[in-house]
């Protein structure tokens, strides 16, 4: 069993980027390790430096024919048009870059090692994963491979039999439910903003009667997250009884994030992350989505430091403040005028609200399957 959590990270991240003017031109995996060394929480015998996942090792979920156009079109850094029409890449969402193979497959090694690292128990964090919408046989919303479900086909080769997915990203795990739909030995929880893209789960969609699909409408507020996570999230998982959890944690559910129309602040994320540690021997917690580089840095920086034992400072010292000053979001209105908080601390100010009548309708609903499946 582990005896102490360990992130895994890697170079690859730093300066590399989907493009100036996609959504992943912004700094995210890099970030949290300069703030998180900065703040003196990632020592080196906690870091461990993410291996590239070989192309066969992909190929036990991913198409042997897929990889290999992966492969081929960073080699060219180009790709036909049937390539593009079969494997969605070359598109404006999956675009070529110089690492667009290596650069996920650095990911995939990470989350696969993630699951020989928890055989015997303990916690993970591995904030360049969470690319839920990868397909066998194509990319997706920015996501070249799919790392969750590598980790936890990973985890089952260690003979963890029952796992928990939950996944509090703005956006609907597609990816992720069609790889384990119809597996009584995996549950998914899902709560995502309703109509975003890829527009799936929706609140009636099982996945086989796997799933739990939570869409919920735009301003989702930290109440309706901490009444979803006790009234969905706590009780599916607990009534599962999982060897292992496997937390996405996706950033662009923060009000701040420009792909996403939800108001959460970090604190929800966090709070989620508290509630769920207790209910398996085994934590795996991967990154996601999320495009303002400070509202990603933050809570990622946040997630690490809950995971280690350390509490965020009231404010940050002036080498964790530098990193933060260092950031910019160019061509996005975000960046023009950072507020001052957003460089001085790591935890936001609490979003409280109403609880809306949808929320109490689908939670409603949801718990009424729950009482009738277990």
């Amino acid at each position: 069993m582990l005896t102490q959590p360990l992130f895994i990270g890697s170079e690859i991240y730093r300066g590399s980027s989907y493009g100036k003017k996609h959504p992943l031109r912004v700094p995210r995996v890099s970030t949290v390790m300069d703030l998180s060394r900065a703040l003196g929480w990632l020592p080196p015998a906690q870091f461990v430096n993410s291996p590239r996942a070989k192309p066969k090792a992909l190929e036990i979920w991913h198409s042997p024919e897929y990889v290999a156009a992966l492969q081929a079109a960073e080699d060219a850094q180009h790709v036909s048009a049937e390539t593009r029409a079969r494997h969605r890449i070359g598109t404006l969402d999956n675009p070529v870059f110089p690492e667009m193979f290596r650069r996920p497959a650095t990911s995939a090694g990470g989350a696969m090692l993630a699951g020989e690292l928890l055989a015997n128990g303990g916690v993970v964090y591995s904030p360049a994963g969470g690319t839920h919408h990868g397909f066998p046989d194509r990319a997706g919303g920015f996501c070249y491979l799919n790392d969750p479900v590598l980790a936890m086909l990973s985890l089952r080769r260690q003979g963890v039999q029952r796992i928990a997915y939950v996944d509090i990203d703005a956006h609907h795990p597609d990816g992720v439910e069609h790889g384990f739909a119809g597996d009584p030995d995996t549950v998914m929880v899902s709560v995502h903003e309703q109509g975003l893209w890829p527009r799936t789960g929706a609140v009636e969609d099982r996945a086989g009667g796997s799933a739990y699909n939570l869409p919920v409408p735009r301003g989702l507020n930290d109440t309706e997250m901490a009444l979803i996570l006790d009234r969905l999230i706590l009780p599916v998982v607990t009534a599962h009884r999982p060897d292992a959890i496997v937390l996405q944690c996706g950033a662009d559910a923060v009000e701040e994030d420009p792909l996403s129309h939800l108001s959460l602040s970090n604190n929800a994320h966090l709070r989620v992350l508290r509630a769920l540690r207790p209910l398996a021997p085994r934590l795996l917690v991967l990154g996601g989505g999320g495009y303002n580089p400070w509202s990603v840095g933050r809570l990622w920086t946040s997630v690490w430091g809950e995971l280690a034992g350390h509490e965020a400072p009231d404010r940050l010292p002036p080498k964790a403040e530098a990193v933060l000053r260092a950031l910019s979001f160019e061509g996005n209105r975000h960046g023009r005028n950072p507020p001052e908080h957003w460089f001085t601390t790591l935890t936001d100010v609490p979003r409280e609200g109403a609880i809306s009548d949808e929320v109490r309708t689908r939670l409603n609903m949801l718990s009424a399957r729950l009482k009738a499946q277990y």
